[in-house]
C-alpha cells in the first residue's frame, strides 16, 4: 500500500477505518528508512525498538474498541534540540553528543499523550545555528529533491526526512526561519507559531525572546492537525499561552478565501530575491485573486535591518543561554587541562563548531560594557518598530504574502566559507521571529533545475487558523505539495 507516501490525515482515516495498523504504518516507515536513508542522512538516532512497541500497544487499544485521538499511530520525526527522556539528545553537537535527557519536552509530552509514534531524532544545524544543515557535528544532510544540494536548516533534518518520506510528521524549531526555509527547500509544509503558542519546555534555547517550536508536514491539513496536538499554555512555561490554542483546526481549514485582503510587501520582491521566486510567488498571488481575494501592495520599510538586528539579538540571547556548556555540570568535559579555567577554555573549544563559536563571540560583544547601549539595546528598539509596522500592515490586509527564501537550495558547500552569503538566506523570514508572529510556508512551484520554491504567508499574532485556511485554499487550487521527489 505504500504507506509511507499517505499524509497524515489519510493515515488517520485509514487507521480509524481498520484499513491499516499502525504496526503495518512503522513497519513500512522504517523499510523506507532503510532503503533511503543512506542516501538523505537525516536521522540522527532512530528509535525502532519503542516505536513499534507503541504501535503495537495502540492497536491492542483500538482492537478493544477504545476511542483513541484522531494522529494515534501517525508515525514523526523529532528534531534532535528537543529533549527526550532516555533518547539522546545531542542538538547536532561535540558539546551533547552523550547527554541523555531524565526528562522529555511538553511537547513530546504531548505527542505521547495523543498516540503519535516517534520515529527517531533527526539532524541540524548544530545549536539550531544554521541555514543549511552542514553545520552538524556528526553528518550533512542531503535535499532529497537533488542530493548534491543543501535541504535547508537549521531544521533540514526534519524537512529532508518528510520529502523522502522517511516520516509523516515531524517537529522542527524556528528561531529566525528554521522551520520555513528548510520546508520551502524541500518542497513540504512548515508553521511557525506566534511566539508563546507553543510551549518551549525541554527545547534546548539558542534564543529565548526568537525561539519557537513548530509543527511540519506534506500539506497544510497535516500540519494543522500537529499544531492540534501541541499549542496551549503550559504551566513550565512562562511565556506560554492558550490565546492560539484549537481543539482542532482542521475545523478551520475551509474558511473561505473570498474577499479577504492578501497583502504584498514590496520590501521582499526586491534586489537579491531570484527572478523564478519571484514570479512563482507572484502567480500564487494571482491564484487568491481567481479565489476571490482582494491582492494590495503593503510595506514594512525596516525590513532592510531586519537581518542585522536579529544577528544582534540572537547572538546576544545565544551567548547568555550556551554559557551553560562549561564542562562542568554536563555534557563535554576536555580531556587535558592544568586549571578550571583551562577545563573550561578548552571544554567550549573543542565541544563547540566554528558557527556556534562565531555567534557567541558575537553575542558576548554587543553585550559587553560600552556596547549594549549601542547595539543590543538597540536591536530591542528595532523590535518594537518592526511590530507597530507589521500591525500597520494588517490593519490594511488579512495576511501577506512573500517568498519564504530568496533562492531554491544551494549546493552542498557552495556558502560554508562565506557566513553572511548564508546569513542572507534568512532575510525574509527573520522579521517574523523578531515581531513574534505566525507565519506558513509551503511549496508553490518549482525552478529550471525542479527545484520547488516556497512562499511564505504571515499572519497577525494567533492568526494560525486564518494562516492554515488560505494556505489549504492554495493546495487545493494547484496540487504543488503533491510534488514529491523521486528517491530509492
Amino acid at each position: 500500500m505504500e504507506l509511507y507516501k499517505k499524509t497524515a490525515a489519510e493515515l488517520a482515516e485509514m487507521l480509524a477505518a481498520g484499513s491499516c495498523t499502525a504496526t503495518e504504518i512503522v513497519e513500512d516507515i522504517y523499510a523506507q528508512i532503510d532503503a533511503v536513508e543512506g542516501q538523505v542522512d537525516a536521522y540522527l538516532t532512530l528509535c525502532r525498538e519503542d516505536a513499534l512497541a507503541q504501535a503495537a500497544e495502540i492497536d491492542r487499544r483500538r482492537a478493544a474498541g477504545e476511542k483513541l485521538p484522531p494522529l494515534a499511530g501517525v508515525p514523526i520525526a523529532v528534531k534532535d534540540n528537543i529533549c527526550t527522556e532516555g533518547v539522546s539528545t545531542t542538538c547536532a553537537s561535540k558539546m551533547l553528543e552523550n547527554f541523555v535527557p531524565p526528562y522529555s519536552a511538553t511537547v513530546v509530552d504531548k505527542l505521547r499523550q495523543a498516540g503519535l509514534i516517534t520515529i527517531g531524532k533527526v539532524n541540524m544545524d548544530e545549536f539550531a545555528m544554521g541555514s543549511s544543515c552542514e553545520n552538524s557535528h556528526f553528518k550533512k544532510t542531503k535535499n532529497p529533491h537533488d542530493l548534491t544540494r543543501v535541504p535547508g536548516g537549521s531544521s533540514g533534518g526534519s524537512a529532508a526526512a518528510l520529502a523522502a518520506c522517511e516520516a509523516t510528521l515531524a517537529l522542527g524549531s524556528d528561531t529566525g526561519g528554521s522551520i520555513r526555509q528548510p520546508a520551502a527547500f524541500c518542497g513540504v509544509v512548515g508553521l511557525k507559531p506566534t511566539y508563546g503558542a507553543v510551549s518551549r519546555y525541554g527545547l534546548v534555547a539558542f534564543a529565548s525572546s526568537l525561539d519557537q517550536i513548530g509543527p511540519m508536514g506534506r500539506s497544510c491539513e497535516d500540519v494543522a492537525m500537529l499544531l492540534s496536538v501541541i499549542t496551549g499554555k503550559d504551566e513550565l512555561d512562562a511565556t506560554s499561552t492558550d490565546c492560539a490554542h484549537r481543539d482542532d483546526y482542521r475545523a478551520y481549514l475551509d474558511q473561505d478565501v473570498a474577499g479577504m485582503r492578501v497583502g504584498l510587501p514590496k520590501e521582499y520582491f526586491g534586489e537579491g530575491v531570484s527572478q523564478e521566486v519571484q514570479s512563482a510567488v507572484l502567480a500564487a498571488a494571482d491564484t487568491y485573486r481567481r479565489l476571490g481575494a482582494e491582492v494590495v501592495e503593503v510595506s514594512i520599510p525596516s525590513t532592510a535591518h531586519a537581518l542585522s538586528a536579529y544577528y544582534i539579538i540572537s547572538s546576544a540571547e545565544a551567548s547568555s543561554n550556551l554559557a551553560r556548556f562549561d564542562g562542568v555540570k554536563y555534557g563535554y568535559r576536555a580531556k587535558e587541562y592544568e586549571s578550571l579555567t583551562d577545563m573550561y577554555v578548552n571544554s567550549r573549544t573543542e565541544g563547540f563548531g566554528d558557527e556556534v563559536k562565531r555567534r557567541i563571540m558575537l553575542g558576548t560583544y554587543v553585550l559587553s560594557s560600552g556596547y549594549f547601549d549601542a547595539y543590543y539595546k538597540k536591536g530591542k528598539a528595532f523590535q518594537r518598530q518592526l511590530c507597530c509596522e507589521f500591525e500597520q500592515a494588517f490593519a490594511q490586509c488579512d495576511f501577506l504574502i512573500t517568498p519564504t527564501v530568496p533562492t531554491t537550495a544551494f549546493k552542498l558547500g557552495e556558502n560554508v566559507d562565506d557566513p553572511v552569503a548564508m546569513y542572507k538566506s534568512d532575510i525574509c523570514t527573520v522579521t517574523v521571529n523578531i515581531a513574534g508572529l505566525p507565519a506558513l510556508s509551503m511549496p508553490c512551484g518549482k525552478d529550471a533545475a525542479g527545484l520547488p520554491i516556497g512562499m511564505q504567508l504571515i499572519g497577525p499574532k494567533f492568526g494560525e487558523d486564518k494562516l492554515l485556511s488560505a494556505g489549504h485554499a492554495y493546495e487545493k487550487a494547484t496540487g504543488w505539495h503533491y510534488a514529491l521527489p523521486q528517491i530509492g
